[in-house]
């Protein structure tokens, strides 16, 4: 019996690559606004104005959103909710975990914003709020996934509601986390 050799393979010159995709906070924000546009068409220099993130940014964290398959190349360049409902339940708190900071005056978000607020009744503590100085609730502070999230989310009541939702998921208690998840993914379900 003869010995079987084996063929060296040299992946150096592979056409296989297997590139890590480093989202950024940002991208998530993006998605969201998308999600909350529905399939209405969109231009960078839109969402640019209306999330206060630069055009460079935005075509940035599009093109690692397609990367990590968080936006279909279709037609139009829209959510690919499957994937989105699946990163924003499970990944997004391990990949950018809620950072809780001092009383502050600012935008109530997580439980304390709505949809939530309606259904989950938090007596005694402050609320969470992200930090804005034009915010007109005090509580404890809770840094949102990039700055320009509490002036977006005064613009467009959709992305706020999403944005705090996705916050309970990122900070909550369990109960807290369970509505957010079924509100989350109704209002991506619903998305157009």
């Amino acid at each position: 019996m003869r010995p079987v050799q084996i063929a060296h393979i040299d992946i150096l010159y592979s056409r296989i690559q297997n590139t890590p995709v480093e989202l950024k906070a940002q991208d998530v924000v993006i998605v969201l606004k998308l999600l909350a546009n529905g399939a209405a068409p969109w231009t960078y220099a839109r969402l640019s104005e209306e999330l206060g993130i630069s055009v460079s940014q935005i075509h940035s964290a599009v093109g690692r959103s397609v990367a990590a398959r968080l936006i279909e190349k279709d037609q139009q360049l829209q959510p690919f909710r499957p994937h989105v409902k699946e990163f924003l339940v499970h990944g997004v708190k391990y990949c950018f975990p809620a950072e809780a900071g001092q009383l502050t005056r600012g935008i109530p978000t997580a439980y304390a914003a709505p949809p939530l607020n309606s259904i989950v009744m938090e007596a005694g503590d402050p609320p969470p709020v992200w930090p804005y100085a034009k915010g007109e609730v005090r509580g404890m502070a809770l840094l949102p996934l990039h700055r320009a999230v509490p002036q977006a989310a005064m613009k467009d009541q959709k992305l706020y509601e999403m944005l705090a939702l996705l916050d309970s998921i990122r900070s909550g208690r369990a109960r807290e986390r369970e509505h957010a998840v079924r509100e989350l993914t109704h209002r991506i379900d619903q998305a157009w």
